[in-house]
């Protein structure tokens, strides 16, 4: 029976509640704590996981699967990675662009942007399988119905007559904007998204359940308001303003997270979102 229901992105499939909640609750509490006198007790805050549904079945080897550019054959996966290739070259001078020429040795598409994405800063000392890891469990909550379903089962079950807010990080945000849309019943709440993916079309703004109309996205009724974080350095949410598609309503704001700028701790600690988060928040009498 929490206030603040956090929910995680991509890659968490060997964590679980309590692990993820060691490292957010502290960065939370720091964020509101530099912008606000708002104290949050840990037990007010609870993470809505659904990282082990993405735990692949048992394969030879630990953690992620082997996988390499010959594994890329979904046009999603693929897009996804040209995507994060594009706005990586655009933000850091060193990254070549997919219209730079090819070295021969790279020759098709997909290797060259995960050669490019493995030396950009944003990406650096990432491995190929995890970039190609990553972009498939994107494409995974899209295309497959019990994945997504059972995910969007876990993001309700955070949800009480007591939460006030829901905080999601990049992927996260997708999953809970989608069980807000799907739940008009909700009591009003304010919505933070970090780093979030929401807004790229042709990816995931068009696959959004339910479906945008005429380009813009369905507003989420229990949402009273939405306020939108992200790092111009983050390559995940390739377009950082959320009101150009939901709506003049979405509170846009830029943050500076250095060199790991989708990190989640960093955007939680920013004093931006610290003093946003306890705004939402009703006060202790």
């Amino acid at each position: 029976m929490s206030r603040v229901v956090l929910v995680h992105g991509i890659g968490q499939q060997y964590k679980g509640e309590e692990t993820l909640l060691a490292d957010w609750y502290p960065a939370l509490a720091d964020g509101m704590a530099l912008a606000s006198d708002v104290r949050l007790p840990r037990e007010d805050v609870s993470m809505a996981f659904y990282g082990d549904l993405f735990r692949p079945a048992g394969h030879r080897g630990l953690g992620i699967p082997e996988l390499d550019a010959s594994d890329v054959s979904d046009d999603m996966e693929r897009d996804l990675l040209i995507q994060w290739w594009t706005y990586a070259a655009e933000i850091d001078p060193r990254v070549p662009g997919p219209d730079a020429p090819a070295r021969l040795r790279t020759p098709y598409l997909v290797q060259r942007a995960l050669d490019a994405l493995s030396h950009s800063a944003f990406f650096a000392g990432l491995s190929e399988r995890f970039l190609i890891w990553s972009a498939r469990q994107v494409r995974v909550y899209f295309t497959d119905a019990e994945v997504r379903s059972a995910v969007q089962r876990r993001m309700e079950r955070g949800v009480t007559a007591r939460t006030e807010v829901i905080v999601a990080h990049s992927l996260g945000s997708v999953v809970a904007y989608e069980a807000l849309c799907a739940h008009p019943e909700w009591q009003e709440l304010s919505f933070v998204t970090l780093g979030s993916p929401l807004g790229i079309r042709n990816l995931t703004f068009d696959r959004l359940t339910p479906r945008p109309v005429d380009g813009r996205g369905h507003w989420p009724e229990p949402v009273k308001r939405w306020i939108n974080v992200a790092d111009r350095g983050d390559v995940v949410p390739v377009v950082k303003r959320l009101a150009d598609r939901f709506g003049d309503g979405i509170e846009d704001v830029s943050i500076h997270n250095g060199a790991r700028a989708h990190d989640v701790t960093r955007y939680l600690t920013a004093r931006e979102t610290g003093r946003r988060i306890a705004e939402t928040l009703t006060p202790d009498p």
